[in-house]
């Protein structure tokens, strides 16, 4: 058990667990991304007592008396200058990783309020985008320096014609971490689904064997290729790529498709296997 604050907020957790499932799961604070849960990514970039950290990394039970800062405890006017700046410098892309790169770049800004190019890239060396190629992100932080300095936020443009720089549209929320991503979603009696996956590529499925599966705790269901109604094929532009593989099949030729393992070259055997999932 611990009791730390959250966002200025103290709070006490009974049951040891990571940072990052009780910020999203208890708390909901869901601009806290699970991009890999194992330290990798940085998406989940959160500020203890200053200093940013991976939110998947620290256990519960050694937070006592800390000081944990999110997207959501940042001061409007800090809100409004990462908008600003990511939109302007058109950092923004996907928007998954960019709450963590906010985090990162206040944890920078608090203690240097003029960072140097190198400086602004060291302080996201630890968070990953896929898209932007860092370039715009550290021209973002760079560019919150400057308004933080000024100490006012530039107004939005307001002529949109053709051929005019502008930010995008839903900047704010990915900035803000605001925006729906589907592991933000938390219904009532809400379940979770996990692929099964084969360490053997372009082996055909000889059997499905779903018994133990079923029979652990808190299994609802095991899903194969056979549950699918009408059309296993997804794909953009050819329906060609099996959704799950079924009993008897393998994958085409050149694809790669996730099967069910044992069994010799060739063959996946009768393992339990890809093409099924359980919920």
């Amino acid at each position: 058990m611990a009791t730390f604050t959250v966002n200025g907020q103290t709070v006490t957790v009974e049951h040891n667990q990571k940072l990052l499932r009780f910020l999203r799961d208890t708390l909901h604070l869901t601009s806290v991304k699970d991009g890999c849960s194992e330290g990798a990514c940085g998406t989940c970039t959160v500020l203890i007592d200053g200093k940013p950290t991976k939110a998947c990394i620290p256990q519960t039970d050694k937070l006592e008396g800390k000081q944990i800062i999110t997207v959501e405890g940042l001061s409007d006017f800090e809100k409004d200058v990462y908008t600003y700046a990511f939109g302007t410098a058109g950092a923004v892309q996907c928007g998954f990783c960019i709450p963590g790169m906010v985090m990162s770049a206040k944890g920078l800004l608090d203690q240097n309020p003029s960072p140097t190019r190198e400086e602004a890239a060291y302080a996201i060396r630890n968070n990953i985008c896929r898209c932007t190629g860092y370039v715009k992100i550290i021209d973002a932080i760079l560019l919150a320096a400057e308004v933080f300095r000024a100490g006012k936020v530039p107004p939005a443009p307001t002529d949109w014609s053709l051929g005019q720089r502008v930010p995008r549209v839903d900047v704010a929320e990915k900035v803000t971490g605001t925006g729906q991503y589907p592991d933000d979603i938390y219904l009532d009696g809400m379940i979770y689904g996990s692929a099964v996956r084969s360490q053997y590529p372009r082996a055909r499925v000889l059997a499905i064997h779903t018994e133990e599966a079923k029979a652990l705790p808190g299994v609802v269901c095991v899903l194969t290729a056979a549950d699918i109604p009408g059309q296993n094929k997804v794909g953009h532009l050819m329906k060609d790529w099996d959704t799950m593989i079924a009993v008897g099949h393998h994958p085409l030729p050149g694809r790669r498709h996730l099967l069910s393992g044992g069994g010799g070259p060739g063959d996946a055997g009768q393992g339990q296997g890809a093409g099924e999932g359980g919920l």
